[in-house]
């Protein structure tokens, strides 16, 4: 994942904001700073996090303890209603990685079952898929198909010698290619197999695919909440082992417990609370075609280097390039203050499929925050 930069940061000047653009106006109001450096690695973190998830987080650790409990019900329902699920079908994590891990662990598996992935996953989602491995699971990755990170294909005889799960990203962490989920889940669904869905990337941005029966996500990346803090949206049909075993009513777990009803441990109430005004401000905003055309604007200028992934309208705000030696390019970037990432964003497996293994690529990924400035001086540096 990305790491944010270091305080490099100055109060706007609000008398300015007439005279930016529009993109650059809202961008502005959004964070309400100027940054001194263009970062532009936002598929790794979002940064810098906007004043409406820092006053709602500030406001947790300043209010009324006598109202945390009414306070945490009332931001897990904004969550769940912007996300466009049901609260007690939401269980609150610690992130994405943890949401995985906890929905791959807690389905029924027996030696010999088959789970069908593709190539292009991340490290949160492979490690977990690795721990079936070793409890007799089969885990078969789908190859790629050209630009296409998923051969439906591929898919279709695979899926046809049967799958116990079907475990996915809504769309790659490395070139931000969106993959058919609705195909996919459709196929898996008449198949009668569980599915799961990796939004790290999609959260905040997309729609969430509820069709899945499992859909993990991530607060720190689209919707701009602190770091820690994300969910696992459990359909009602799917058998979670660990749903209502530490609620009980006089000794018994309740009838019909649902996982959003049985959450276990504190959860970390100052994360919630950014992670709903995140959202709140991305359902506001709408950033993702500002933030694609910002990315289509790199993309041209940016020469010989070779774009990985799939056009601008099939991918999220992101551009991967191949660079043969990442080092100059790296220092490079450093030097002109543009802060993107080189090297291969958690995803080993993804990068031996695009062929760019070991050094990995060079990535740009935009966000809400993301100006003209800022992929001015991110084509300057790569031009230079």
């Amino acid at each position: 994942m990305g790491h944010p930069p270091g305080p490099s940061v100055v109060l706007a000047r609000p008398d300015l904001a007439p005279e930016m653009g529009h993109g650059e106006a809202l961008a502005g109001s959004y964070t309400r700073v100027v940054q001194t450096m263009a970062y532009l690695n936002h598929a790794g973190t979002s940064w810098p996090k906007a004043l409406e998830v820092r006053a709602a987080v500030e406001r947790v650790f300043t209010g009324d303890p006598g109202t945390w409990a009414e306070d945490f019900e009332r931001d897990q329902a904004e969550v769940a209603r912007l996300l466009g699920v049901a609260p007690d079908r939401l269980l609150l994590t610690p992130g994405c990685t943890s949401a995985l891990a906890l929905a791959l662990a807690d389905l029924p598996w027996s030696p010999g079952d088959r789970v069908l992935t593709s190539s292009f996953e991340h490290h949160a989602l492979m490690r977990p898929l690795r721990a079936l491995e070793r409890r007799g699971v089969e885990v078969v990755a789908i190859p790629a198909r050209g630009d296409d990170p998923f051969d439906l294909d591929a898919f279709a005889d695979e899926l046809a010698r049967g799958a116990r799960a079907v475990a996915i990203s809504h769309a790659s962490n490395v070139t931000g290619a969106l993959l058919p989920v609705g195909a996919i889940l459709a196929d898996a669904r008449e198949r009668g197999a569980w599915t799961l869905v990796d939004a790290a990337q999609t959260a905040g941005w997309l729609p969430l695919p509820l069709e899945a029966d499992l859909v993990a996500f991530a607060g720190h990346k689209g919707p701009g909440a602190p770091w820690g803090v994300g969910g696992l949206v459990v359909g009602s049909e799917v058998p979670m082992a660990s749903a209502g075993a530490v609620c009980t009513l006089g000794g018994e777990p309740p009838p019909r417990a649902t996982p959003g009803y049985c959450d276990a441990g504190s959860v970390d109430r100052a994360a919630l609370a950014g992670l709903a005004a995140g959202l709140r401000r991305m359902a506001d905003d709408a950033p993702l075609d500002r933030a694609r055309a910002h990315i289509a604007r790199l993309e041209a200028a940016s020469g010989e280097l070779e774009r990985l992934g799939p056009p601008p309208a099939a991918r999220m705000p992101t551009l991967a390039l191949r660079v043969p030696d990442p080092e100059p390019i790296r220092v490079r970037l450093r030097d002109a203050g543009v802060v993107a990432s080189v090297g291969l964003q958690c995803a080993p497996r993804a990068h031996e499929t695009l062929g760019t293994a070991p050094s990995g690529a060079l990535r740009f990924s935009a966000g809400p925050t993301t100006t003209a400035a800022d992929i001015d001086r991110a084509i300057a540096a790569l031009t230079r």
